[in-house]
């Protein structure tokens, strides 16, 4: 059994780990940073298994922030993440979200889109006639409306992933093959982490910072986070349809999206309510689609009533049961204990805000973006923090 202390850990190696941890030695190049991972293929991670997609488009006026900053982050990444010579190159296209609503939904997506506008967001509103003349793929007759994001887009989120990692471990950061087996705590203070290996890493500060296994990571301590890990299944399709260009992203009013990858080929998926919660389930479902996404998305893309399911595949994610938006900072009954959890399939997009105001609340620096609206104690106080019920996908 080995003995070793650091100043922090953090308890998960995906793109809230490396994030946090890039933040934290880029501020203190002195720190003695651990970010342990138990997968470094990250096979099953979410990060690698979700659409890379970023978004302007919220109605919480926090997350809209995280996502401008978000967007001068990347702006300057591949600079920014060299190593060794290298520059990650995460392929950001800025094709566009279009968000559409039914008549129920219209009110929440306009005051959305003033308080977008207002933050100096570059989103507009579109009749259903306007869209369709834009794009004339679509059928969007059962629509009220929707909006358009200019900044958005898609990128490959594996790359920005390992670009925060390499760029982490470069200035200090050490990442550590292992899984956390246990968090250790004394007289309401965290005091580190046991591995599942037996070794001991000591530390006033642990930054949870395991995605969906979250929940699992903190019911030892008697803390229940709201946490679900819920699985997604995406499907990649080939179509007839043809167009110069790509498509923006298309979120339809049920919450089912539709990415354009290139030429007849498009990504799709949608959040049901029977999607498994599970832990080791990764296993993707043609029939799901052919059953029940392909009739909603033909209504929409009658082009689409022949098409090829060419692959898929299932990720998790970890889906905060009380209002579906972040937990960000420290647990309130257990000093040094901060979490980053619950993004329900935003959280790629806000990983450079929040490995940010983590870095800045434990370091104990000023603020950039005051996050505290997501703060634990919220979940302790069961007062939600909403989004407009049409923005989670």
């Amino acid at each position: 059994m080995a003995y070793r202390t650091y100043d922090v850990i953090l308890a998960g190696g995906g793109i809230m780990g490396c994030a946090t941890a890039y933040y934290l030695v880029r501020t203190d190049p002195t720190l003695r940073v651990a970010i342990v991972e138990k997968d470094p293929t990250y096979a099953r991670a979410s990060t690698p298994l979700c659409d890379g997609n970023i978004r302007v488009q919220f109605n919480v006026k926090e997350n809209i922030l995280m996502s401008l900053y978000g967007l001068e982050v990347l702006a300057r990444f591949s600079e920014e993440m060299v190593v060794g010579g290298e520059k990650p190159e995460v392929a950001f296209h800025r094709q566009g979200n279009i968000f559409l609503v039914n008549e129920e939904g219209r009110q929440t997506a306009q005051e959305g889109l003033s308080l977008q506008k207002a933050l100096g967001c570059q989103v507009e509103w579109f009749s259903p006639d306007q869209f369709m003349r834009r794009y004339p793929l679509l059928n969007l007759t059962s629509c009220a409306g929707g909006t358009l994001g200019y900044q958005d887009g898609t990128m490959d989120p594996f790359a920005v992933l390992m670009g925060y990692k390499r760029k982490a471990v470069e200035l200090g950061a050490n990442f550590i093959h292992a899984e956390v087996g246990k968090l250790s705590q004394d007289r309401r203070q965290i005091t580190g982490v046991k591995l599942t290996s037996g070794d001991v890493l000591n530390s006033n500060f642990v930054v949870n910072t395991a995605g969906a296994w979250a929940a699992s990571l903190a019911d030892p301590l008697g803390i229940a986070l709201p946490v679900r890990p819920t699985k997604r299944q995406v499907f990649v399709l080939e179509t007839r349809a043809r167009m110069d260009g790509l498509l923006p992203a298309i979120i339809f009013p049920s919450g089912l999206y539709l990415i354009h990858e290139r030429a007849g080929r498009f990504t799709c998926g949608k959040s049901l309510p029977d999607d498994l919660v599970s832990y080791d389930d990764f296993e993707w479902d043609r029939e799901r689609f052919s059953q029940i996404l392909w009739p909603e998305l033909v209504e929409y893309v009658p082009d689409f009533d022949r098409l090829k399911v060419a692959r898929g595949w299932a990720g998790l994610y970890e889906v905060n049961m009380l209002d579906g938006n972040a937990i960000l900072g420290e647990w309130p009954e257990l000093k040094g204990f901060f979490l980053a959890n619950g993004f329900s399939g935003h959280g790629f997009q806000q990983c450079h805000a929040v490995g940010r105001y983590l870095s800045e609340l434990i370091l104990h620096r000023p603020i950039s973006l005051d996050l505290s609206i997501f703060s634990p104690n919220r979940i302790l106080e069961n007062r939600p923090v909403y989004e407009g019920k049409h923005k989670l996908v």
